[in-house]
């Protein structure tokens, strides 16, 4: 794809870096054997909920007409807490986005894969199946047949507006575990793998049949706690443990290379990520007595929660929770039950601030923008560290309006400041991760974002590209879809308005040939992209953009529906339409 980005963008998007989810849309990594002394699993405790009325639902406060989506202006200084005023289609081939505040990420933002263009008649009449296993988009391959459980084969899109796709067939397959993955590799039955296990980088590197690529650190691993329950409603507490725990000696002793014990929680490669100071040096004797000083000198009993998923800011759950464990206890004297839990099951608590101990999560990023890590974390609706603290969340909000980074600086020094200050969790990885590769395929991908984008890969020739990933993707509707696996089997088939250049980090445009900024950045201009058809023939334009948004944004369209109906990204990242019920 053309690169085409004006001073502007260069200023605001990130130039020159190299990522690892979610997650995202979040990084996955290998799995690995648990170890023979592996904590036995035990179940979440249950907890009786008080019984509570039913919850008013949202209103939508959205008005479609086909080729405009828009809520009234006034609501942006409303209930509605949404970026998006409105989209709008001033012509066929012109599309306005107005927003409720300045978003210099508004690039980085709109290139990430859930924010994909559909037909907007497909939106309206496919089958509940097609939705989730057959999307219409404009990308190089489209999806020719989907055998759960084993693979999916995507052949060439021949409407494809950009270069033909090198290899003509393209076969995702998965496997959870690391091991089996290289055996494959090995082999010769697949051309490339994700996730290397950390103790393989070597074997790859040293087998001239393979080639080994390694993806920067562009994530956080963090030991998690809510302060809505006591003790981590002590601020002493929470210091205490910050203090308490050897992260170099996670960082040795579990991680690949490219890793790095976390300074801050945002990877120092995003600008004003690492400003302010560092995080707490380990001390346990000072950690013991700052524990002490906030009224447990004996230590305290709390639980340790987890999900044993492998992911690239932890590649060894299990081994790394124990270690946790037991730093804790002979550092702090603080004794840590492992909970290990369903990994839906834990997300759900951890996200709504449910757990009443320490757990184990981290986050890869869906953009390469500071407002990916420290806005949906540490912002002032997050529930999930309990009560987050002013003394950051009304700077995060400053910081996110500023188009230019060295503008920004000193509000973001104060805010890492705060955060280091509060503990609201410890940061304690950039957990680095790898792909592997055939040494005869051509331009093999190790995307930072891990959006491998596998047209522009050569197979040695071959007809056939195969790829071997953690997991089967979820569903292909990626708008409703927010794992790592399900983001990048998309990103072969559909496109948004602008795309992350091939293997890295910048936001270049993709359907749109320009996406053109007010003085302000509160109102964007997309000329499109002319003469784009969709796999299923019908023409792009820009109704389909209107039609797109409306369905990932308007809680009241019927278009409004996907795998989960939760439309997690176009909440996350826009705001749905919608306001609290009355």
């Amino acid at each position: 794809m053309k690169r085409n980005i004006s001073v502007l963008l260069s200023l605001m998007v990130l130039a020159s870096l190299v990522l690892a989810a979610c997650g995202s849309a979040a990084t996955t990594t290998s799995a690995t054997e648990a170890p023979a002394t592996m904590a036995p699993a035990t179940e979440a405790p249950a907890t009786e909920a008080a019984p509570t009325e039913a919850p008013i639902p949202d209103v939508s406060i959205a008005t479609f007409d086909g080729t405009s989506l828009s809520v009234p202006a006034e609501e942006c200084n409303g209930d509605y807490i949404g970026a998006i005023q409105s989209v709008v289609a001033t012509d066929e081939n012109t599309v306005t986005f107005t927003l409720c505040r300045p978003d210099p990420a508004f690039l980085s933002k709109i290139a990430f894969s859930p924010f994909s263009i559909y037909p907007s008649e497909w939106l309206e009449t496919a089958s509940a199946t097609d939705r989730l296993e057959k999307p219409i988009g404009t990308g190089a391959y489209v999806v020719s047949e989907w055998s759960r459980g084993d693979s999916i084969t995507f052949t060439a899109n021949p409407t494809y507006w950009g270069d033909a796709p090198e290899a003509e067939t393209l076969v995702f397959r998965w496997s959870s575990e690391s091991a089996a993955r290289l055996l494959e590799l090995q082999s010769g039955t697949v051309d490339g793998i994700d996730n290397i296990g950390p103790d393989d980088f070597d074997t790859v590197r040293n087998d001239s049949n393979l080639a080994l690529l390694e993806r920067p650190a562009l994530n956080v691993f963090y030991i998690g706690m809510t302060n809505t329950f006591a003790p981590f409603d002590n601020q002493g507490v929470r210091q205490a443990i910050a203090m308490g725990i050897d992260r170099q000696r996670i960082v040795d002793n579990f991680y690949p290379a490219g890793s790095e014990v976390a300074s801050h929680f945002t990877p120092c490669a995003i600008p004003n990520g690492c400003t302010g100071d560092d995080w707490y040096e380990f001390d346990a004797a000072a950690a013991k007595a700052k524990l002490a000083e906030a009224g447990f000198p004996d230590g305290f009993s709390t639980k340790l929660y987890y999900r044993d998923v492998v992911r690239g800011y932890l590649p060894n759950v299990s081994t790394v929770a124990q270690d946790i464990q037991a730093q804790l206890k002979e550092n702090l004297n603080i004794d840590a039950e492992i909970v290990v839990m369903e990994s839906g099951a834990f997300i759900d608590a951890s996200g709504t601030g449910s757990l009443d101990g320490l757990y184990l999560l981290g986050w890869g990023a869906d953009y390469p923008h500071i407002t990916n890590f420290l806005d949906y974390h540490f912002g002032a609706a997050n529930p999930q560290f309990g009560n987050q603290s002013d003394t950051y969340t009304n700077l995060l909000v400053e910081g996110a309006q500023i188009g230019i980074p060295a503008d920004a600086e000193s509000i973001y020094v104060e805010a890492n400041n705060a955060i280091r200050e509060y503990v609201p969790m410890i940061p304690v990885a950039h957990g680095g991760s790898a792909t592997a590769y055939r040494a005869d395929v051509t331009n093999p991908q190790a995307a930072p974002l891990t959006n491998e984008y596998f047209a522009v890969s050569d197979p040695g020739g071959r007809d056939v590209f195969v790829w071997m990933q953690n997991a089967e993707p979820i569903s292909m509707f990626c708008a409703d879809e927010s794992d790592g696996e399900s983001l990048r089997a998309c990103e072969q088939v559909t496109e948004a308005l602008y795309s992350y250049v091939v293997n890295g980090t910048d936001a270049v445009p993709a359907l749109a040939e320009s996406c053109t900024p007010n003085e302000d950045l509160t109102v964007w201009t997309c000329a499109l992209r002319q003469g784009v058809t969709f796999s299923d023939g019908t023409t792009f334009d820009a109704a389909d953009v209107v039609a797109t948004f409306n369905m990932g944004l308007n809680i009241a369209s019927p278009t409004h529906v996907g795998n989960t109906s939760t439309f997690f990204y176009y909440d996350y990242l826009w705001g749905l339409m919608k306001k609290p019920g009355a």
